[in-house]
Parts: C-alpha cells; structure tokens; sequence
C-alpha cells in the first residue's frame, strides 16, 4: 500500500520509515506528481471550491452542451471563477465535475445584495455561566471550543462601500464557507442558460438545468471526511465526534457550531427538537408517575374486583354483542380488560390531562424566550421582513410574464393577475378537499371493517355458553384474554396505520405539485402554504380513528330491540358497543399502535434507506485509496438534501407532538414513549446529515415558521379533546357520580349492577336450544346503559341517573377548560416572550451601530474636508495616494 506525505503510514513497517531520508524525498517528489484529489480547493490550491456541478454525456448530448456552455458562459461573467475535471479523472469514467470558485469581490457585491451581517466591534457584554449548577451539568457539557467555535461580536449588514467600517481580519476568511455556499446559489439560481442576444425568461436557473437532465446534481462540499481531520478543516469531524455519534445522546448539542456549518435554518430545527426533548423529560416523569399510581392502586379497584367476582360478575348474563350468531356472555369474561383499562383511567389520569395543558404552555413560551435568545446570538433580528419576505422566488419571476409596479421599491416585478391567482387556488382547494374526503372514506370502511369483524369475533369469543365443557373451557381462555372489542380493536389500528402510511406516500406528491402550481411569490410563502396542506392532510390522516374511537364509538348504540344501525338497519352493521369497563382502553391501544408504529417506521426508514443507498451508489470507489478518492466524488454518491428536507423532519415531530397532547388523557405513558423516540431521533438525524447527506446549501430562518402557529393551535385544541375524552370515553364521572350521589356505603360497591339496565328477552334466541335455554332460565339480560328495567311505566326510556351524569359530564368540561385555559392565559402573560438581557443587548447593539455609523461618517467627513483644502499643485501629488476607504475596497 503506497501512501502519500500528509496521510498515515499503514503500510510500511517502522525500520523502513526510519531506515533513510531519501524515502521521503521519493515521497515528495510523487506527492508533486500526484497530489491528493481530498481537498476543498482548485488545483492551484488557493482557491476555495465553493460548489461543485456534475454532469454526464447521454444521448441528448449536444442540447446539453449548448445549455451548460451557455450557463458557464454567464457564471463567468457575473464574476465567478470555474475548473472541470474531466470524465477521464473520475471512477466511474463517465462524470463531469465543475467546480466553482467565489472571488472576494463577488462575495462582497452579493453580500451587500444579500444584507449579510458581518462583525464591526467584539462584544463587550459578559457571557452569563450557571456556576452554581456546573458540578452536575459538567457531565453533560462539551468543550468550549465546541459549544462556541466564534467570538462573540456585535455585527451589521455588510455595505460593499463601507469596508474598513467593518472587522476584516484575513481577508480569504472573513467570509466563512456557509456564506459563500449561499452567495453562490443565490447567482446560480438566479443565473441564465440562453445565448447572449437571445430571451427566454423560462430559461434561467439551476433548479431547472437539475430537472431536464443538463446537470445530474449541485451541492457544496463537505469540509473533510467525518471520522478524520482534514487540512486545516475539522468542523465536520467535531460535529461527527461530538454530536452524530449516539454514545452522545445524554450530551448537549453544540448548536453555534451545527448553525456555523449548516446554515441558521438548520440550527434552528435542531435547536427546537432538543429543547422540546428537554420539556418531555419533565412530561414523561409525570406520565409515569400517573402509570405507577395506577399500578399500586390496582388492588383497591373495586369495580374490577366485582366484574371478577364469580358471584356478581359470573351471575350477570349480558345481552348478546350481535344480531347473528352471538349468544349470551358473562360479565367476568371481561376481567382483564376491566383490570388494564384501570392503570390508565383513574383518580391520576384527571390530574395529568389538566398538567399536559399547562405543560404545553410552558413549553411554548419557554420556546419563545429561547428563540429569541437564538435571534440575537445568531443575529437574526429583523431578518425575515428583510430577507425572506423581499426575495422573490426565481419560479415566481420566470412564471409570471406580466409586470405591476411595486409602490415599495418603485420599481416594475413580475405579478400573478388576480383571475389566475383564483383558478389556481380553487383547483388547490378541491384537491386538498378530495383527498381529505378520500380519507374520510378509508376510515369509513376501517369503520365497516370494526362492525363487520367485531360480530365474528363476538361470535367466537364472546361464546361462553358451549355446550361441552371441553369448548366451554377453551372459549373461556380466549375470551378471558382477549375481548371482541380489544381483537377488533388491534386489527383494525393495524390495517389502518397500513392506510396511513399508503395515503401519506402518494399525497406528499399531490400537495408538492399543487403548491408548485399556485407559483407562491417567496420561499417564505411557499413553505407556509405547503406546511398548511400538509399539515390539514396529516392531521386528518392520523387522528381521524383515534377520535372516532374517543368520540363516537359507543355513543350511538341503541338498546336491545332498537339497536342503532350505522348503514341502516338492512345493512346489518349494528354500531359497537364499549366494554363494560369503559373506550378508553380501546382509545389507548389505537394510540399505541398508531404512534409507536409510526416512530418505529420512521426510524427505520431513516436510518436504514440512505445508509444503503449510499452503500450501494459508493461501492466502485470505496476501495481506492483515500487520496485518489476526491472530495466532490465522496460528496457526490451521498444522499441530496433537498429543499424539503427540513419539512419532513418538522412534520414527524408536530405530528407526535399531537399525539401527546390531543390524546394524551388515555395514555399518560405517551410522553415518555415521545422521550425515548426523540432521544434517538435527534442521534439519527445528526448522523444522517454528518455522514450520509450532502452538505445542504446554508439557509437562514429567524424562528420555526407557521409551524409556531400549528403547535399554538393543537396546543388550545388538546384541552378541549382531553376534557372531552375525561367526560365521554373515561368511567371516570360515571363513577364519582355513583359514589357521591347513589353509594349507601359511600364506596364504589354496587357501580356495576347500577350501570347495566335490564332487557326482558321476548322469544328463545335461534342459535341457543331449548335445553340450554331452560337450563339458564334467560329471561333478562344486562347492557350498558341507564334505562328504565322492563315493566316500569317508562320502560327502556333514560333514567334520572343518566341525566345527572350527563349533567355532571358537562360541568366537568366547562370546569376543566376554563381552569387550564385561566392558568395558561395566565402563564403566557407572567413569562415575557423576550428575555429582559436579550432586549438590553438588542438595545445596546443598535446604539453602537448607530454611533459607529456616526463616528465613521464624521471622519470621512473630515478627510474629505481636509483634503478640499490642499492646494492645486499638491492635488496632483496626493492624487497618488488613494484615501483609505478606497485601499480597502480593493483589498477585500
């Protein structure tokens, strides 16, 4: 193995490395011949690769050509400085590399054009240390140079005619490589493909060239390779060693150097995750607080020790769970289930619903602070109004041909007419509306699904009346373990989560393509409007079955005799009934399956999907050597980031954030499945984007965008769910109802003989025989319900009980809201948004941009004046010498 000066010497043994200096003189000399392809510069080794095109020869060869040479040819002329590699240098013997290279003065130009802020003074305001925590959070820390790879200035939008205003230290880095990555795509979106006297304003930009074939891919490189240093490049290395790597899961992340590397946008995110995975922490303790208490008190549940009993639970013979082949069932063959829908609906769980409201609302405002904290130190301050807002999108300009005058600028752009803003947004909304509908209608048939199968299976399981003991034993096993409701509760969360993840893969296209269609003016807008329609898609998707179960399973079922049909009574879909014990059990194993279904494949396929497609794309060069393997190539096979990378990994996380809120009553162990998913999450996506993705092009973004706005709206929307599910799923009311106002013995004994009615059995059912019908002596059976018993003069009708429980169910929601909704309104107003040392800094900043402003303006002001006053002679002279400001500008 030959390995050049530079790199490790594996493969020669210690004598020969220490037997003579004339090795190394080999060494040098074909290290001159040959030298290392694993750099980030030109072959000069000056110039910095700044983004790095690659195309192929196919068989529309010469159409590409003329486009490339083209759009080369105008690269050129707005500055930029370019070097191919040809196909011959590359593995494969077929790609083209063109590597493109930013000079100082077009940095500077699109700086200025871009508003980019750039340092002007060191900061003078002391960095705040919790030293009085530092011995237990030492362990969690990283070092300084990590957690904070920059000093801390004051900065300000750089200004092409104002340089020596600002801190120019090395001139070739005063840019840093995420800067210069996004002035080069800023010019290469914006740059033309037509000939020079020729005007085709459709075509114009890289994203269009990357989507007719003419360059295979465009992206920045990495610095150096993620598990060694590179020369005089190591960032990539530090985020993979200290970061990526999941032995590092209890650290905190380095966030300046994730945003120095990858841009604002992405720091952001993940400074968003693991903040909402630190908020989880302090959720899941609770939740599983909750789950303990229901754990101990599992003795002291008296309403499952009688549905248990022998004597009371095996006495009460229940009316059959279908019109077909179902025939009487004991009341103890619910046991079990009665004794798991205990852990999760009890005294606690009242508790926790009203803590997961405030909890919300403490994470949403301490979000807020630390955002703002993020927007001062990452100086992102007025940036949306000034960056997002006013940069129009390159689809928009070519797209739109007609021309309005903008009253801002004073200048002509391109303008949509309100007709065709129209018609698009209409085709928009009844797309959105049909698929929406489209789920509507796959839940309707799980729903006919859950009808049909929970007949069957109350006809399998809920047989106890065999008549062999033998059968009679074997029923008795099934059905003790497993209810008609649970069974059909598991499938049908199964089939549907199957459903789920079916729709999801063919509505991510449609709602791409839609938005595309109704040409949004900024990026800004187009996030926004694709995040809405996502988001209204997802939102139906996930939870249309978990509140169907919550909400209207159960409710609607009649009585025996005048049962409720949910397609008509000729259809025979008769509605399901709860169990005994209560929805919420079946509400808790939709939640389940859904949710940890969903964390489970999203994981895998997050993980497993690009560590294979970059195996694959890879394996012609990965057994090269290091040297000869350049650094655009090892770029080149890894997965692309694309645009809407970032959208995908938000919606998983709103999407969860959902499920730990709207439902979050049924299933407080929730947030601590959300802590242990995040905890991963947040590994897998660092390594994701260290070592399996292309470095995405830097972006800025001052906060999460309309994302702030869904969690808002789910986090107002989960109080009234969970009021809801304590009232209407929950036994909960039913209970406290019992014990306050009907219990003789003020305990819960008797609340299950007072929640079952009565039915008078008119006729011997067809599938019993006369022998067993005589033997039982069924003249009754019991349904859940509070109705007249038969014989009474309002026989089957409601009782007073049933009156007062609803009243009490109506109380407890208005109760409820308006307790949390009082003490979120509350906690949002005690907590500002904004720190108060943020503001004073903000302040602070601006004053010294003022008064540098100041300051510098008067001293040019008196060069100027100085100079007005030298004689006409020692004008020519002086001429000679340019004034400063004028020095500096050609420096930089």
């Amino acid at each position: 193995s030959f390995i050049y000066p530079g790199e490790r010497l594996f493969g020669f043994p210690a004598c020969v490395k220490a037997k003579s200096s004339t090795l190394w003189l080999f060494l040098l000399q074909t290290d001159k011949l040959h030298p290392s392809k694993d750099t980030v510069f030109f072959r000069d080794g000056v110039r910095r690769i700044d983004f790095v095109l690659s195309y192929v020869d196919d068989k529309d060869g010469e159409k590409k050509q003329e486009r490339r040479r083209a759009f080369e040819a105008n690269l050129e002329k707005t500055g930029l400085e370019l070097e191919t590699e040809d196909k011959s240098d590359s593995k494969d013997q077929k790609t083209y590399f063109l590597k493109i290279h930013a000079p100082r003065d077009v940095l500077a130009t699109y700086a200025d054009v871009l508003k980019i802020k750039v340092p002007f003074k060191k900061s003078d305001i002391p960095q705040s240390q919790d030293v009085a925590l530092e011995w237990f959070t030492q362990p969690f820390r990283l070092p300084g140079n990590i957690m904070h790879p920059e000093p801390d200035y004051f900065t300000y939008h750089f200004d092409k005619t104002k340089t020596d205003f600002f801190l120019i230290g090395d001139k070739d880095t005063f840019f840093p490589p995420s800067t210069r990555n996004r002035i080069v795509f800023y010019i290469l979106s914006r740059c033309a493909y037509y000939k020079e006297g020729q005007k085709d304003r459709e075509k114009t930009g890289i994203k269009r060239l990357l989507s007719n074939g003419t360059y295979t891919a465009a992206f920045p490189l990495h610095d150096c390779r993620y598990w060694k240093k590179g020369r005089n490049a190591e960032e990539r290395y530090n985020l993979y060693k200290h970061w990526a790597r999941f032995l590092c899961f209890y650290k905190e992340q380095p966030l300046n150097l994730i945003k120095k590397y990858y841009g604002e946008k992405i720091g952001i995110y993940f400074a968003w995750l693991g903040f909402y995975t630190e908020m989880l922490f302090l959720a899941a303790v609770v939740g599983l607080i909750c789950f303990i208490y229901g754990v101990l008190s599992y003795d002291d549940n008296i309403t499952s020790k009688e549905i248990c009993d022998p004597k009371i639970g095996g006495s009460i013979m229940m009316c059959p769970l279908c019109d077909k082949n179902c025939t009487f069932w004991r009341l103890d063959s619910t046991c079990l289930s009665s004794w798991q829908s205990h852990l999760f609906d009890n005294e606690a769980t009242v508790f926790f619903a009203m803590f997961m409201g405030i909890w919300v609302t403490l994470f949403l405002e301490f979000w807020k602070r630390r955002q703002a904290r993020l927007e001062y130190e990452w100086d992102l301050v007025d940036f949306e109004e000034e960056q997002q807002e006013l940069q129009t999108r390159p689809e928009f300009e070519i797209k739109c041909t007609n021309r309005r005058l903008n009253k801002i600028t004073q200048e002509m752009e391109p303008h949509l007419p309100l007709h065709s803003r129209c018609a698009r947004y209409c085709l928009s909304g009844a797309t959105v509306t049909f698929w929406i509908s489209l789920i509507l209608a796959c839940i309707t048939g799980v729903i006919a699904y859950r009808l049909a199968v929970y007949a069957s299976f109350a006809s399998i399981i809920g047989n106890h009346g065999g008549e062999s003991g033998i059968h009679k034993n074997k029923t008795l096993l099934v059905g003790g373990l497993i209810t008609p409701q649970l069974a059909t509760s598991v499938t049908a969360s199964c089939i549907n989560f199957v459903i789920i993840m079916i729709l999801n893969f063919f509505y991510e296209k449609v709602a791409i393509w839609i938005t595309d269609m109704e040409i949004p003016k900024t990026h800004l807008e187009y996030e926004n409007r694709l995040i809405t329609k996502m988001f209204m898609f997802q939102f139906v998707n996930y939870y249309s079955s978990c509140f169907y179960v919550a909400f209207f399973k159960g409710k609607f079922v009649g009585y025996p005799g005048n049962y409720t049909y949910m397609f008509g009574k000729w259809k025979k879909f008769r509605n399901e009934e709860c169990d005994p014990g209560g929805c919420l059990i079946e509400l808790t194993t939709q939640l389940l399956i859904v949710m940890a279904g969903k964390q489970l494949w999203g994981n895998i396929q997050e993980a497993l999907l690009p560590l294979m497609r970059n195996w694959w794309s890879s394996r012609k060069g990965r057994h090269n050597p290091e040297n000869h393997y350049s650094r655009w190539e090892q770029d080149h096979v890894l997965q692309n980031f694309s645009q809407l990378g970032l959208f995908y990994e938000y919606l998983e996380m709103v999407i969860q954030f959902g499920f730990i809120t709207l439902f979050v009553a049924s299933f407080p162990l929730a947030p601590l499945l959300a802590l242990f998913n995040n905890i991963l999450e947040i590994r897998v996506d660092a390594w994701k984007f260290t070592t399996q993705f292309r470095r995405p092009v830097a972006s800025k973004a001052r906060n999460i965008g309309a994302w702030q706005e869904i969690l808002n709206s789910v986090a107002i929307l989960s109080v009234v769910t969970n009021a809801f599910i304590m009232a209407f799923t929950s036994d909960m009311i039913p209970r406290m109802v019992y014990l306050y106002a009907y219990s003789n013995s003020t305990s819960m004994k008797g609340y299950i003989n007072s929640s079952l009615s009565e039915y008078r059995i008119p006729i011997r059912p067809q599938n019993m025989t006369e022998d067993n019908w005589f033997r039982h002596f069924n003249t009754t059976c019991r349904y859940r319900d509070y109705r007249h018993p038969p014989g009474h003069e309002n026989e089957y009708t409601h009782t007073m009980q049933f009156w007062h429980i609803l009243a009490a169910k109506m109380a407890f929601i208005i109760i409820m809201e308006h307790v949390v909704f009082v003490v979120k309104f509350f906690i949002a107003w005690m907590i500002p948004d904004v720190p108060s040392d943020v503001k004073a800094r903000i302040k602070r900043e601006r004053y010294l941009i003022q008064e540098h402003l100041h300051n510098y303006e008067v001293e040019k002001l008196k060069l100027q004046l100085s100079a007005s006053f030298i004689t006409e002679p020692q004008t020519s002279e002086t001429s000679l010498t340019p004034d400063k400001h004028e020095v500096l500008s050609e420096c930089l």
